[in-house]
């Protein structure tokens, strides 16, 4: 089978590799001039499977309205005269109901595992090296009302097959002493047992090696104009190469994995994709003192910042900005890491040497992404992933192999099994 897949970050070069291991032919085009330049570019480098609740819960919709007004606060509406965004707040509301966040979790917390498992299993059989750490991730609270909902907080993760265990400030320092300086302010510590961590940009094109060595081939810095369709189906991808020439790809099937631009790219084909923009920022910033900076992945509950020790840097990524396709970095967006790092890890890294970076993350309004069939009949998604595409890529990649080639995915997950969307 001749497969097309669109997009060369995470979940494009992810299945990639799955499908070619399945036996397929494989074709990835990318408008970029190498893998993972976009959402999988700097993200906060965690595999988070003891995260899997959404943005969409009972508590969200009180939570954004005591952030309103703040240019630094974790998540951020900047409304505009934008039917999609209006859309897809009303919808993430919907997705809040206490019932739907239950089914939402589950579903991510499946997923998660299943792709932890993939990514382990892929990392034995090639050895791939991407700054990876697997001490799992430390989430920390500095209240002691959020402290009383731990225990029924990893009571739930245990029944969805997450290991974790609660460590007070003093169990928490021992087992990262660099969390030492926030003694007087930590209330207690959920440690991730079953999370990792790793350089998602890194992992993408070590991947894309490997699968190109296996025969897939890559067509970068080539943008897609148009699709041919014949009754339903795909029947050619017309693009212009790096040489800007044009030509028309032809596949049995087309993999949409384009992450944002998914839903533009999708749209002439008649299919809306509820999927809107959520921009992220990162620092990656030199380690300075290695005692200061902590080698277990942190999560900062409250604030929405997390922390990752990536080879002889810390990348620090956080808040939640929904502003269309406008990619224009907001200076108080980062300076609200930075004054993080300064408070939180004084003297760990040269914040002066440091790259900032922003990014689109493809968020659905339940954070559950769309992995399978659409309408359109040899046209197949795997995107909208939101802030857990790197969780979830190995396990996704796997499962849209599996769909694609006519066999059952494994996990239990609401996977697009039938035309229709």
């Amino acid at each position: 089978m001749e497969v097309l897949v669109i997009g060369a970050g995470l979940a494009g070069v992810t299945s990639a590799w799955y499908l070619a291991q399945a036996g397929c032919r494989v074709t990835v085009i990318d408008r970029r001039p190498s893998p993972g330049m976009e959402t999988s570019f700097a993200n906060g480098g965690q595999i988070s499977v003891s995260h899997p609740e959404p943005w969409a819960n009972p508590a969200a919709p009180a939570t954004v309205l005591r952030w309103l007004g703040r240019s630094d606060a974790p998540l951020l509406f900047r409304w505009r005269a934008d039917a999609a965004q209006w859309r897809w707040a009303f919808s993430f509301l919907r997705e809040c109901l206490p019932g739907r966040t239950a089914r939402n979790t589950a579903a991510i917390a499946n997923l998660a595992v299943y792709s932890r498992n993939e990514l382990r299993a892929l990392r034995e059989a090639t050895g791939i090296e991407y700054e990876a750490g697997t001490g799992g991730i430390l989430h920390l609270f500095e209240t002691r009302r959020e402290l009383a909902h731990l225990p029924a907080k990893l009571h739930q993760l245990e029944k969805l097959g997450i290991h974790g265990r609660i460590l007070d400030p003093d169990e928490a320092i021992c087992v990262e002493p660099a969390l030492a300086g926030l003694r007087p302010r930590l209330a207690g510590v959920l440690h991730g047992l079953d999370d990792e961590t790793g350089n998602a940009h890194l992992f993408c094109t070590e991947l894309a090696k490997r699968a190109e060595a296996a025969g897939v081939r890559f067509c970068l810095n080539s943008i897609l104009q148009s699709f041919d369709t014949i009754n339903g189906r795909i029947t050619g991808v017309r693009v212009l190469d790096s040489a800007r020439r044009a030509g028309v790809l032809r596949a049995d099937a087309v993999v949409l994995a384009a992450g944002s631009y998914s839903p533009e790219i999708a749209r002439p084909l008649g299919i809306r994709l509820p999927i809107y923009p959520v921009k992220g920022y990162s620092i990656t910033a030199p380690i300075l003192d290695p005692d200061r900076a902590p080698r277990l992945s942190l999560t900062d509950e409250s604030r929405r910042i997390v922390c990752s020790r990536l080879g002889n840097h810390l990348r620090v990524a956080g808040t939640a900005e929904l502003n269309g396709y406008n990619l224009e970095p907001n200076p108080a967006r980062s300076a609200a890491i930075v004054k993080w790092i300064e408070d939180h890890l004084p003297g760990a890294a040269d914040l002066g040497q440091a790259e900032h970076w922003c990014g689109l993350r493809p968020a659905t309004p339940s954070n559950v992404p769309l992995i399978g069939r659409t309408r359109v009949d040899n046209l197949f998604l795997n995107t909208g992933h939101g802030t857990l595409g790197w969780t979830l890529a190995c396990g996704s990649g796997q499962a849209l192999s599996d769909i694609v080639t006519g066999r059952q995915p494994r996990p239990d997950f609401p996977f697009l099994l039938d035309k229709g969307r």
